[in-house]
């Protein structure tokens, strides 16, 4: 009986001389602690206690059980009040983690040790477990800052334990038993993190701050918090790069089908700075790079080859709501962008500014969704309004921004340079005395002035100028195609159509002034539509396909003859002055082309066209659009009687805000719908020459299964390739 009560009291001896290494040991940075174990001679390091008292620690000890112990503080009833103390194990893990690689001992526990390895990935498992379903309100849950700081530490672990080990970590996810449990949790617990950030944002745009706190240290502790996301984030795309991982989220049935990404998409993209913060750099570039990551995310799936990630998206009414919700979301970034970038074109000096490709990459999704027969015509009707805009520039600013490779303003990129031993130092800070639980006042950064060190990620200038022109080219040619025998009569022309529309109805609505600016926009836009088709015949040897182009300049064509009755005399006056003002020039079009390898993109995917878009309404009662971007049958003859807004933008946000509020509503007549049998893929146009074609039809008829055979499809996909544009596996297959 004495024994077991020995023992007893020997394992809580242990503990305590565990919690109580951790709370002190946390603090001493790698240097300061190899200092220490060099100093010592049994691997034994002293340290003082909060009382005061002298305790030893081995080192070996401390390193084998501290995996252990922090999970068994994870799955106590009371985990809550001791969140702090799994950050500041979590935080000696990486301290542990770069002693490793200096001392063979550490090494070989932590490093070499599969038993240990496995302790850390579970330990990894459980905290996002943990994050993923804490509520962070006022009576559950520890700092904000605190909960965000955990999150990335603990998907840091990862990289300081296993990229030294065996320097790839996505093989090793992917074989573990339960990495689809951490797919799963990883974006629940960034999604915990965005909506804290979210509602920290919210407090302080309403102005919900205490007297004694300053609004600077309102704004390093929205900093910080925006910060921990973007590396959590950035952790998370890198793995969405690697194909295993890639593989494997697309075919996770509660990311993809069930809306997890899409969600969390939704949600960065709808995150507002302040007002109070607007003139904060630091705040504002932080968010647009949250953004710009999440649209890089969308664009890994959506370009991959193995699964079709809008396929499994259109698969149930519930991810198309949210899918239509996160269009309307990236085209409002790709409009802010835009608007963005013209106001700083008279503001810096500067031609660059870390803020993320958000710009080009809205971009990018813009040229998928528009060619892709899911979202067509929804995206069509949605997008007009955004491409009138930018085709609206003043005709000397859209050629330099758009018909120039020496544009005035580049977005650049930005990768974090994650420290989580600092990261988790601020954060510990945050709590006083040792209490774990939720404050009941605001926590605020209130004198650590915390900056993650980032370093330039971005591509070329002249390759950035020729792609966000090339993808602005594909979306109108994809919007414009028609296919004889594949398309319904019905499509011929629709875009044209509703694009004209609207024009008519920015005419009506601004004519209503002596300044005519409707008219004068109208005749902008086509003048610059003009000088893009025209540009765009530079970029078909990298970027553009001669059918782009020549879509491009039959839309530009027939738009002009269709709106000549109302702007005619204006456009021929403009292109008079174009054509007699640049003649020496050629248009003043900068026609530099970039001839490097490093010039070219992938070549953009096939998609099927909806052979339904005839149904799709006209645009011009936004205010009764559904949320799958349906509108009522309207009059399209009696443009006088339409209801129009003083803003020429209202009607394209007014659309936008209630198919964002509609979003999650089932509708049961769409769900009917949605359960009928879907119109057969087709192929948005042509993608190879004659050549090409009699050569597959012909192989066609020696191997009519080529569809199924993966192997075979790779091999005629190079084949072809040979005998004219680039075919990939994927292209060819939906052919």
């Amino acid at each position: 009986m004495r024994h077991g009560k020995e023992e007893s009291s020997s394992s809580k001896d242990q503990i305590f001389d565990l919690i109580a290494a951790v709370r002190e040991l946390n603090g001493l940075a790698s240097r300061e602690l190899n200092k220490s174990l060099k100093e010592s001679d049994n691997f034994t390091i002293q340290f003082k206690t909060v009382k005061g008292s002298l305790r030893q620690i081995d080192m070996e000890r401390l390193a084998s059980s501290l995996p252990l112990h922090l999970i068994a503080v994870l799955l106590s009833p009371d985990r809550d009040m001791h969140m702090g103390h799994v950050l500041r194990g979590v935080r000696l893990l990486h301290t542990l983690s770069d002693l490793a690689i200096r001392h063979a001992r550490l090494e070989q526990i932590l490093l070499d040790d599969v038993k240990l390895s496995e302790q850390i990935l579970d330990l990894v498992f459980y905290i996002l477990i943990v994050l993923a379903h804490r509520k962070q309100d006022k009576h559950i849950g520890s700092s904000p800052v605190l909960h965000s700081a955990l999150v990335a530490c603990s998907l840091h672990l990862l990289t300081g334990y296993f990229f030294i080990q065996c320097r790839e970590l996505v093989f090793i996810l992917n074989a573990h038993p339960k990495v689809d449990i951490f797919m799963d949790v990883v974006f629940d617990a960034m999604q915990e993190d965005i909506r804290i950030l979210c509602n920290k944002l919210s407090e302080l745009n309403n102005e919900v701050l205490c007297e004694k706190f300053s609004l600077r240290a309102a704004e390093r502790t929205a900093h910080y918090i925006s910060q921990q996301c973007e590396a959590s984030l950035q952790f998370l795309l890198s793995l969405c790069q690697q194909k295993v991982i890639r593989d494997r989220v697309l075919k996770h049935k509660e990311l993809c089908k069930n809306g997890g990404i899409l969600l969390l998409a939704c949600m960065i993209l709808k995150l507002n700075v302040p007002d109070c913060f607007k003139e904060s750099f630091d705040i504002v570039a932080t968010v647009s790079r949250l953004k710009a990551k999440i649209l890089s995310i969308l664009l890994q799936l959506c370009e991959a080859e193995s699964i079709s990630y809008l396929d499994e998206v259109a698969g149930s009414q519930k991810t198309m709501h949210l899918a239509n919700s996160v269009a309307l979301e990236f085209l409002d970034s790709l409009k802010n962008a835009f608007r963005q970038e013209a106001k700083q074109l008279g503001d810096s000096h500067d031609k660059s500014s870390r803020m993320g490709l958000v710009l080009l990459n809205a971009l990018r999704l813009a040229d998928i969704f528009s060619d892709d027969s899911n979202f067509r015509s929804f995206f069509m009707t949605n997008t007009i309004p955004v491409l009138a805009e930018i085709l609206a520039t003043p005709h000397d600013e859209f050629l330099s921004s758009w018909c120039s490779v020496n544009i005035p303003m580049i977005e650049e990129d930005a990768n974090l340079e994650y420290d989580p031993f600092t990261a988790a130092g601020v954060a510990l800070c945050t709590l006083s005395d040792g209490c774990e639980s939720a404050q009941s006042t605001p926590v605020f950064l209130t004198e650590t002035n915390y900056a993650c060190p980032s370093s330039f990620s971005g591509i070329p200038s002249v390759v950035y100028a020729q792609q966000r022109t090339s993808y602005l080219v594909k979306i109108i040619a994809n919007l414009h195609v028609f296919v004889p025998n594949i398309c319904e009569e019905e499509e011929k022309d629709l875009f044209l159509n509703k694009f004209h529309k609207y024009m008519l109805m920015e005419i009506l609505q601004l004519s209503r002034y002596p300044s005519s600016s409707g008219i004068q926009k109208a005749t902008t836009i086509c003048k610059n539509l003009s000088s893009l088709a025209e540009y765009a015949r530079s970029l078909t040897a990298n970027l553009l396909n001669d059918e782009d182009v020549h879509l491009l300049s039959v839309f530009s064509d027939q738009l002009k003859k269709l709106a000549e009755p109302q702007i005619g005399n204006n456009l021929v006056q403009a292109l008079l002055v174009k054509d007699e003002g640049t003649s020496d020039n050629k248009d003043g079009y900068v026609m530099q082309q970039d001839t490097q390898n490093n010039g070219r993109t992938a070549p953009s995917l096939p998609r099927k066209l909806d052979a339904n878009a005839q149904d799709e309404a006209p645009i011009f009662n936004t205010n009764d659009v559904d949320a799958k971007g349906r509108t009522p049958e309207g009059s399209l003859q009696e443009l006088d009687q339409l209801k129009v807004t003083s803003d020429p933008t209202e009607n394209f946000e007014t659309r936008a805000e209630h198919a964002k509020e509609s979003g999650f509503q089932e509708d049961e007549k769409a769900e009917s719908a949605q359960g009928e049998e879907k119109q057969p893929r087709k192929r948005k146009r042509n993608i190879m020459n004659e050549r090409q074609i009699f050569l597959i039809e012909k192989a066609l008829l020696e191997e009519p299964e080529m569809q199924r055979n993966a192997a075979s499809l790779q091999s005629w996909a190079d084949k072809l390739s040979c005998q004219g544009s680039e075919i990939t596996s994927s292209q060819l297959k939906n052919w």
